[in-house]
């Protein structure tokens, strides 16, 4: 993807799990570069992790890996010469689902990073491209 510095960019960063083996999760981890108006790319990580038991755990986690990774990716983008970008981070919590009751705690953690936050069904980057590579 060529940079258009002209445009605004958005770069956006969600996870999704899938819980395997019972015990086991599959964590992806998705980096979407949207040029508003014109498109975007994605890249994306997979991680496993071991010892989930709870849903909500493994919420936190998709959480604390989201804000892990923007933060390793803002380090390297600010040395980095780009046109000015938003920053956001989607988590995969709605209010229809059985995370509903999460929502206050995840996106007041998010929030303390001083990131700006989604949730479903505006959360793409988490519920659509990280969940397609789960």
């Amino acid at each position: 993807m060529d940079v258009a510095p002209e445009r605004a960019y958005t770069i956006i960063i969600g996870t999704d799990s899938m819980i395997y083996d019972k015990r086991h999760a599959d964590f992806v981890t998705a980096v979407v570069v949207h040029r508003v108006g014109n498109g975007g790319t994605y890249f994306w990580r997979r991680v496993d992790f071991h010892h989930y038991y709870t849903l909500r755990d493994r919420m936190l986690q998709e959480v604390l890996t989201s804000l892990q990774t923007a933060q390793e990716l803002l380090l390297i983008l600010r040395a980095m010469d780009l046109p000015h970008f938003d920053f956001e981070i989607h988590v995969d919590i709605g209010e229809n689902g059985e995370t509903r009751s999460m929502i206050q705690e995840v996106t007041g953690m998010v929030r303390a990073y001083n990131f700006a936050v989604k949730t479903k069904p505006e959360s793409y980057a988490a519920s659509k491209v990280a969940d397609r590579h789960t």
